[in-house]
């Protein structure tokens, strides 16, 4: 049986333990090796799951898998890494922003089977949409369990997406101000927060299963000539918000290729 041994105990690996070992999957969870470091959410973890432990050091992560994932920070990386012996043969996914696959080959030598990823925290309810890159059958195995795989045929491209979830903190944020600005017109606080999670969930899940989404065409179905939503997208357009974050994605994305360019 696989044993998955992650490196990195943060948001993302807790939502891919979580969807590895979520009740209704057609076979067991599989085994998991922790880091220590983190110790109250790993110790969270062991508590809900029996096939997930916590080992002393790294390099026990490192040894005790057949599948090791890599969900350190990215400026934490070459020092903890370069720190750690690897096998040949062994299989290695990075969870890691920004660190091109080259650099990670130099790192984790003599490692070579490698994949990078984007997995977000849908995945704890096995509803990723996770980015390879490259193409691996270790990483396609592990990410097919928690949702649908898109298998990049360029790190480039990888960038690119990788780039875009950088949008989602501001979302939030948007959403928020919505929320907050309903509660100042007079709407209790838990109200609007719910309402206007219901509002665009009602508008978005429908989305997951559709066969191609046209963002453009919903924008415009979502309006009508003089009214409400055509008046506050022209407010926005006016203020120049769309242009912001095409500048914004721009220099994400100049920033992950400057990594790329030092890798």
């Amino acid at each position: 049986m696989t044993v998955y041994g992650i490196i990195g105990v943060g948001a993302i690996s807790a939502a891919i333990v979580r969807g590895l070992c979520r009740a209704g999957q057609s076979g067991p969870p599989p085994d998991v090796l922790l880091s220590p470091r983190n110790a109250r959410l790993a110790a969270e973890l062991t508590g809900q799951f029996p096939t997930v432990q916590v080992a002393v050091s790294n390099q026990q992560v490192v040894d005790g898998a057949s599948v090791l994932l890599l969900c350190l920070r990215p400026q934490d990386a070459a020092s903890a890494l370069s720190a750690l012996t690897f096998r040949p043969g062994l299989e290695i996914i990075s969870v890691m922003a920004g660190i091109t696959v080259h650099r990670l080959t130099q790192i984790i030598t003599p490692v070579t089977d490698l994949a990078r990823s984007i997995p977000l925290p849908d995945v704890a309810l096995g509803q990723g949409v996770t980015p390879l890159f490259p193409p691996s059958p270790a990483a396609s195995a592990l990410f097919s369990r928690l949702g649908t795989v898109i298998e990049v045929q360029d790190e480039r491209t990888f960038e690119a997406l990788s780039a875009s979830t950088a949008t989602v903190a501001a979302l939030l944020n948007y959403l928020g101000t919505v929320a907050a600005w309903l509660t100042g017109a007079g709407v209790p606080a838990p109200l609007a927060s719910r309402y206007v999670a219901a509002v665009f969930s009602g508008v978005l899940n429908p989305l997951q299963t559709a066969a191609e989404v046209d963002f453009g065409k919903l924008a415009h179905n979502h309006q009508t000539p003089g009214g409400l939503n055509e008046q506050f997208l022209g407010v926005l357009k006016q203020a120049g918000t769309f242009r912001a974050v095409e500048r914004g994605l721009d220099q994400v994305l100049e920033r992950l290729d400057s990594r790329q360019s030092q890798g």
